[in-house]
């Protein structure tokens, strides 16, 4: 926690500022986890900044400096928790070190940037909770290390991309509460590592994929709250194994699956 630097140049190499630590130095300390102020474009001087946290502080705004995507060393942006606004910089993609991009739980509007799928390092991305509208880009697919994708609580339309079918690492695709429209693709239960899917809350239509029952890795499976029309495919077998399925508040008819009897395990 704070601030650190790098041993061999002196360099600012890491920020790390949380507003809601657990550490028990700071509640003795009574401080109240909230700052105000913004981003200050000098930051972008920090040419060795690995790692950029600004979490939880509530308070912090103003947009996020366009320069932040020449910060070739960086590793690491967070600023879930804070009022930001404006748009992420247009070539965020430049930033081809960054592993993880957690922007939650701020005012962020527009699209999300074409360059963005050039991150091919990225193993975490979090724009939930922001107002971000647009298409999902259709070379998502691209971002090969990805294994969690949290863009719920936002404004987004379009279909879901054929891309992230080949995302052969994603684990977690979170698009909840959305405008999300088309079909649940037929490819996503033969998604080798995929084991949440959260689409629920968005104008999803047409039937569901026997696939998606029949998936062996698909442990979380939430389909709320959309247009799904016909009946649920006869297509659960000895190795699916739901901890939840939630297909409520559709348009699903006919009977209940008799495969389901033979489910591992249906929660």
């Amino acid at each position: 926690y704070g601030i650190s630097c790098d041993p061999t140049t002196g360099r600012v190499a890491d920020i790390n500022l949380r507003g809601e630590s657990e550490d028990p130095i700071f509640e003795k300390a009574g401080r109240s986890g909230y700052m105000t102020g913004s981003i200050n474009p000098s930051i972008c001087k920090l040419d060795r900044l690995s790692t950029l946290i600004l979490a939880d502080w509530k308070g912090v705004s103003g947009e996020i400096p366009g320069c932040v995507a020449s910060l070739s060393n960086l590793r690491i942006l967070d600023l879930i928790g804070n009022q930001i606004s404006g748009k992420i910089p247009a070539n965020i993609g430049n930033l081809q070190r960054l592993t993880v991009l957690n922007l939650a739980d701020n005012r962020l509007t527009g699209e999300i940037p074409a360059s963005l799928t050039a991150l091919a390092n990225m193993k975490h991305l979090d724009l939930s909770s922001n107002k971000l509208t647009g298409q999902l880009p259709a070379d998502f697919g691209s971002l090969k290390m990805l294994s969690r994708a949290l863009l719920s609580k936002n404004q987004l339309s379009g279909a879901i991309p054929n891309s992230i079918s080949g995302m052969y690492r994603l684990a977690d695709l979170d698009l909840s509460v959305n405008k999300i429209s088309g079909s649940v693709p037929g490819w996503i239960g033969s998604m080798r590592v995929l084991s949440t899917l959260n689409l629920d809350s968005n104008m999803i239509s047409g039937q569901l994929p026997a696939s998606l029952l029949s998936s062996t890795g698909l442990g979380i499976v939430n389909l709320s709250r959309n247009a799904i029309e016909g009946n649920i495919p006869d297509a659960f077998g000895p190795k699916s194994y739901f901890m939840a399925l939630d297909l409520s508040y559709n348009n699903l008819k006919g009977p209940i699956p008799g495969s389901l009897s033979s489910a591992a395990f249906v929660g």
